[in-house]
């Protein structure tokens, strides 16, 4: 009994205090991922970040994709490529998560007359979205990055809004993403806008 036995106690001693471990580790993380917790962890401005920012997303799809014909700067080309790139996936993301909580999902449909969410931050009415539907060439660049710019300015007021208010995490990640990726496509539509006026 002198040293098997203490080495098996020893042993199984250390199994139990692993065991115990795992089981804090997995109730903590758990915690998080419970279907009991998930209503408590978004709160409205989670969904009206959601709401609003799926439209606003749309209107940049709209005008990423009348890029593609219409430009004649293979900047602004891929500029509007990226956009497309980047907000689709975020567009499906925000959905499943309106969905989820059992709030409306705004419409997608194609085409749509955004005019209804013209008071929102950096939303085109649709006199500007006719005139850049009209544009192209160098009209064109300069028309879709000015808009872009202001597009994407009023896209990360409504981020910052959710950093500091909402309390669903993925959802202030995501706004937290916006807000860095659009600032650093905002100040390289400016660098292009400087290079289309001199």
């Amino acid at each position: 009994m002198t040293r098997t036995s203490s080495r098996a106690l020893t042993r199984r001693a250390a199994l139990a205090a692993t065991a115990v471990t795992a089981a804090l580790v997995l109730t903590a993380c758990g915690g998080d991922e419970s279907p009991a917790a998930a209503p408590k962890e978004h709160n409205a401005q989670d969904v009206s970040f959601a709401q609003g920012m799926i439209p606003h997303h749309q209107q940049a799809l709209q005008m990423a994709e009348l890029a593609a014909g219409r430009a004649s700067s293979a900047q602004v080309k891929d500029l509007a490529a990226r956009i497309e790139k980047a907000q689709d996936p975020e567009i499906t993301k925000m959905t499943g998560w309106l969905k989820s909580w059992g709030e409306d999902v705004p419409s997608a449909a194609p085409g749509m007359d955004h005019s209804g969410h013209s008071a929102m931050a950096g939303m085109m009415d649709q006199e500007d979205m006719d005139k850049l539907s009209k544009a192209s060439g160098t009209t064109f660049d300069t028309l879709f990055l000015t808009l872009m710019v202001e597009h994407h300015e009023g896209a990360v007021e409504m981020a910052e809004a959710e950093k500091s208010k909402g309390r669903y995490r993925p959802a202030t990640e995501l706004a937290d993403d916006v807000v860095t990726a659009q600032s650093a496509e905002i100040e390289e539509m400016n660098k292009l806008l400087g290079k289309n006026r001199s």
